[in-house]
């Protein structure tokens, strides 16, 4: 069932225009990338509409925009929904996001667990500032997650290679793994190193803001492939899957 929660406080005040826009803007789906989508996870076109009419039902857009996901957030708007597709086709079992502050990616992910019923979120944050929409800094860390989200949520404090380590090294294999740690290339390299090692054999690599630095393009390179983009934003999303790699 699609996510639904009622009770959130509304946070921020927009006109009625503007919030018929950024609502509109959260459920817009490039048609490119939906059909990157469907290769990805190997899900068909009519169970990705399915997906999408749960969205269309769910007022978890409603509940981000409350909670703060404003004008601040709209470059990114798009990708969270985006996000819910993606996690509804694959069904992952564990997933590990690093570089989480507000929770807009979180909140997505989140509420395509509690769709599928099964699965767990760790965030590992907080993440930089540095690259992000004005206004970001100013939000908590989680503050989009609603409470309702939460019991599938595990929020891991210190944003280090010695933090990722140890989300990285628990006994059960990660299936869907997001990057969203800031511009620094060496953390970029690190990072997805470290994540593409603790992949499941049906796991997926997620990368935001791939422009940012070579990191993205030289890892696909090493798996013989030119980069992979799943959205082109901007910011641009990468994406891959372990069985793609050759």
């Amino acid at each position: 069932m699609p996510y639904v929660d009622r009770g959130a406080a509304p946070h921020t005040i927009v006109s009625p225009a503007a919030r018929k826009a950024i609502l509109q803007r959260m459920l817009l789906f490039r048609r490119a990338s939906l059909e990157r989508l469907e290769k990805l996870a190997e899900v068909d076109g009519a169970t990705l509409q399915a997906y999408r009419r749960e969205l269309r039902e769910s007022s978890l857009p409603e509940t981000l925009l409350h909670r703060g996901a404003g004008a601040p957030f709209a470059r990114e708007l798009p990708q969270g929904a985006l996000l819910y597709l993606l996690t509804r086709a694959v069904r992952p079992a564990r997933v590990v996001e690093t570089g989480v502050r507000p929770g807009y990616s979180t909140a997505w992910i989140l509420a395509a667990l509690d769709a599928n019923g099964a699965g767990d979120l760790i965030s590992l944050g907080p993440g930089p500032v540095t690259g992000r929409a004005s206004g970001v800094g100013n939000v908590s860390v989680g503050q989009f997650v609603p409470p309702a989200l939460r019991a599938r949520w595990t929020l891991a404090l210190g944003n280090s290679e010695e933090r990722l380590r140890e989300v990285l090294s628990k006994a059960s294999p990660v299936d869907l793994f997001l990057y969203d740690n800031g511009p620094i290339a060496a953390r970029a390299r690190f990072e997805l190193r470290a994540a593409w090692d603790a992949l499941s054999p049906r796991g997926i690599l997620l990368a935001h803001h791939v422009e940012a630095n070579d990191a993205w393009r030289e890892f696909c390179a090493r798996q013989g492939l030119p980069p992979q983009v799943l959205d082109p934003g901007p910011p641009p999303m990468g994406a891959i899957a372990v069985r793609s790699a050759g």
